[in-house]
């Protein structure tokens, strides 16, 4: 049988990148991102996006794929990173799938069809999203599926009409349009548990951090010098991605600059309590404690059981991974 995608996921701060780099030492692998945030170029410090020199000379996939002009596709994620993991296989190596971005990993590991699109409807919801604004779609949304709006930020307005596109078009929840959980192909998910007081306190501690390495400036540039509708202004994803919304409320003058870090600490939590109820539902998931030191061994101990229980060799590493 061929060697499972080990999936790394759970909510920001959890520590996710740092046990990737190890894993991918120990077992000879490259990491294939499942943020969706980090997809976008340029947004690096807001996204927790690790440089070059951070990433300990393990390659790193579909990061940097759009201009923040562009609206987010978890379709045309699927095709990329599809595309790398089959890469990674050929090579005779081990991808690891890390992100928080729930839809986007089961997009990868799953049998997942994605419903077309009506540009009637869709023009339609964007004029309400237009004149009614996000909350207030976003309320609609709850009142038709509960579930797709604990799982999509109020504030993410690309989002929210695409759920009430999809629930317009099938007569359906959004969410009754994923399939049940089944892979296509082999697949270990390991979720980082985090107990909720150090999870808010890493969050803060990240928000913190973000705002020394400059964020502020990082957002400033992706605004840019240009004419109204390019830059980050204009994209309808981005420009409503955590810590982008807020310093741009910052910028706008909306906000002091103590206000937006903040709401961000504050918006981000929230997002990560949604992040832990999404990939609670996914029984397949094996939960580290990830309150302390990075669960290395745990993590290659459980990847090791499970291919043993499917009857494949263990994969070759270095115990602990570094």
């Amino acid at each position: 049988m061929p060697p499972p995608v080990i999936a790394v996921v759970g909510p920001t701060a959890a520590g996710k990148s740092e046990l990737s780099l190890r894993l991918a030492r120990a077992l000879d692998g490259e990491v294939v991102n499942a943020d969706s945030m980090q997809l976008y170029r340029g947004m690096d410090i807001g996204t927790g996006k690790l440089a070059p020199s951070e990433r300990g000379g393990i390659a790193h996939h579909v990061l940097d794929v759009w201009d923040v002009t562009e609206p987010a596709s978890v379709r045309e994620y699927q095709r990329l990173a599809r595309a790398a993991i089959d890469a990674i296989m050929a090579r005779g190596r081990v991808p690891l799938l890390v992100g928080g971005s729930g839809l986007y990993v089961r997009a990868v590991i799953d049998h997942l069809e994605f419903p077309g699109t009506d540009p009637g409807i869709r023009a339609r919801l964007e004029r309400q999203l237009a004149e009614a604004g996000p909350a207030a779609m976003h309320a609609r949304l709850a009142a038709a599926d509960p579930v797709a709006a604990a799982a999509i930020l109020p504030g993410n307005g690309r989002r929210i009409v695409r759920a009430l596109e999809v629930i317009e078009l099938t007569g359906r929840p959004f969410t009754a349009t994923l399939p049940p959980y089944a892979e296509v192909r082999p697949v270990v998910q390991l979720g980082l548990d985090v107990p909720r007081a150090e999870l808010d306190r890493r969050i803060a501690e990240r928000v913190d951090r973000m705002w020394r390495d400059g964020l502020v400036e990082e957002v400033a540039r992706l605004i840019g010098s240009g004419p109204p509708g390019t830059g980050l202004r204009a994209g309808r994803t981005a420009s409503r991605a955590l810590g982008y919304a807020q310093v741009l409320r910052y910028l706008d003058g909306e906000w002091t600059q103590e206000e937006a870090r903040a709401q961000t600490v504050l918006a981000t939590r929230r997002f990560a309590r949604r992040q832990e109820s999404w990939f609670r539902r996914d029984p397949r998931i094996r939960w580290l404690p990830a309150a302390g030191p990075v669960p290395t061994e745990a993590a290659l101990e459980a990847i090791g059981e499970s291919a043993r229980a499917a009857g494949r060799p263990a994969a070759a590493g270095r115990p602990g991974g570094g």
